[in-house]
């Protein structure tokens, strides 16, 4: 939590890849903290090492969705969006495999396990400086226009950048006319109040799904449905969670970010109500366990067609380059916050709803799934221009008493047409 609030004390100083580079030294520590604590026979150096590694993680939610979203061309920017969340998928499968017993999960190799944190932060460190810095924060932030086209040239592939030249210049000039965003602005002025708002709700969405009740408690919620190994049924749901993300890289640019995100909640409520149905009848019908892990590997995919990868990219989306790290920071703090509660309060709304518990977790799904429905905006193919002039042009419209919907103005844009780059 402290970690994503401090996103944009970062980025605006170091750049979006610089920060990612330097806080690759939290991984490291945090890694070697964790691996040496058995042999240093100290428990103090496992508890600050898991502090280094929360604090690493909650800026890395921040730096990573944004770096994406600012290097990525507008017809793709949501696939590449969504390979950040297929990392965290694929990061958590591998952990489970690893924290097999007869692999890493054993008394005397759990100390290995967990110091493997530090191969990813390496691996990083070498790759990242031969990776571009964010076109945009070297035009818009530091002034340097030759810089920024040169690197587009580069990730585009074609010498012809200039009407991505052109729309940066554009929101430079109209940053520059701008006091700098903070937290507090965000909350303050109209045409950042509904985006803000869309953001955090996105982000709760995410969190109070349930999704990571199911995961973080998945070995005891499988026991309770008669599995008789558990860890394997959990491991599933690692491949599941895995497969389904790549599904929603090859739907997020053609059914939409709104329509992908309505899909996952509505599912993830229908089968939350099941597993609730199944958990109740497993001791009357014995196909009912089967039912209760059909219901949890459904409700696994459901969430990464839409509510898993979408509310990490859609807030770069709706920002402008000035408001954009503070918007990622109080998105990326709402997020974790929400996932702390849930991960801490479950345990026991387990023990007093028993199976009951999900439906708290469908009465919330069917809370975000309407106000998706009403308040979130399409932004698939739009620019960062576009989608920032639909939301001010809302704001002034209230300040009108115009009759005017935010759905119907953001959706009243055209989508930039897609052009041929070597991507």
């Amino acid at each position: 939590m402290i970690g994503s609030f401090s996103v944009g004390l970062f980025v605006n100083r170091f750049g979006r890849r610089n920060s990612m580079l330097i806080v690759n030294l939290l991984a490291i520590t945090g890694g070697c903290l964790m691996g040496f604590a058995k042999i240093a026979e100290s428990v103090e150096m496992l508890i600050l090492g898991r502090l280094v590694i929360g604090l690493f993680c909650g800026l890395c939610t921040g730096f990573v969705p944004m770096y994406i979203g600012e290097v990525s061309p507008t017809a793709l920017r949501g696939a590449f969006g969504t390979l950040n969340q297929l990392g965290i998928v694929i990061g958590i499968l591998v952990a489970q495999i690893f924290g097999l017993k007869f692999i890493l999960g054993s008394e005397d190799l759990w100390p290995v396990l967990l110091g493997f944190t530090i191969l990813p932060a390496i691996l990083q460190s070498i790759a990242l400086p031969f990776c571009p810095e964010s076109p945009r924060f070297m035009l818009i932030n530091r002034k340097e226009e030759e810089s920024a086209k040169k690197i587009l040239q580069q990730l585009w592939g074609t010498q012809d950048v200039a009407q991505d030249i052109q729309e940066m210049k554009e929101e430079s000039v109209r940053m520059a006319q701008e006091k700098q965003v903070t937290v507090l602005e965000l909350f303050r002025v109209r045409s950042y109040q509904q985006p803000i708002m869309i953001s955090i709700m996105l982000q709760l969405s995410q969190q109070l799904s349930g999704i990571n009740a199911v995961f973080y408690y998945s070995t005891g919620i499988f026991k309770e449905a008669g599995v008789q190994e558990p860890i394997y049924a959990t491991i599933g749901a690692g491949v599941v969670n895995t497969i389904f993300t790549v599904v929603s890289l090859f739907l997020v640019e053609r059914a939409g970010r709104r329509t992908l995100h309505l899909i996952g909640l509505g599912g993830m409520a229908c089968c939350s109500i099941l597993m609730t149905i199944a958990l109740l009848l497993k001791d009357q019908f014995n196909g009912m366990s089967f039912v209760c892990i059909g219901a949890i590997l459904v409700y696994v995919a459901f969430f990464e067609i839409g509510p898993g990868p979408i509310p990490w990219f859609i807030v770069a989306e709706l920002f402008s380059q000035g408001p954009r790290p503070a918007a990622m920071a109080v998105a990326g703090c709402s997020n974790w916050t929400s996932n702390f509660l849930v991960g801490l309060l479950f345990p026991s709304a387990a023990f007093y709803l028993g199976p009951y518990v999900f439906i708290v977790f469908a009465a919330f799904l069917v809370i975000f799934l309407v106000f998706t429905f009403f308040k979130v905006p399409e932004t698939r193919g739009r620019t960062f221009e576009e989608i920032t002039r639909a939301f001010e042009g809302q704001a002034q419209a209230a300040n009108n008493r115009a009759e005017k919907g935010p759905v119907m103005e953001m959706n009243s844009i055209q989508p930039v047409k897609e052009t041929d780059t070597n991507v």
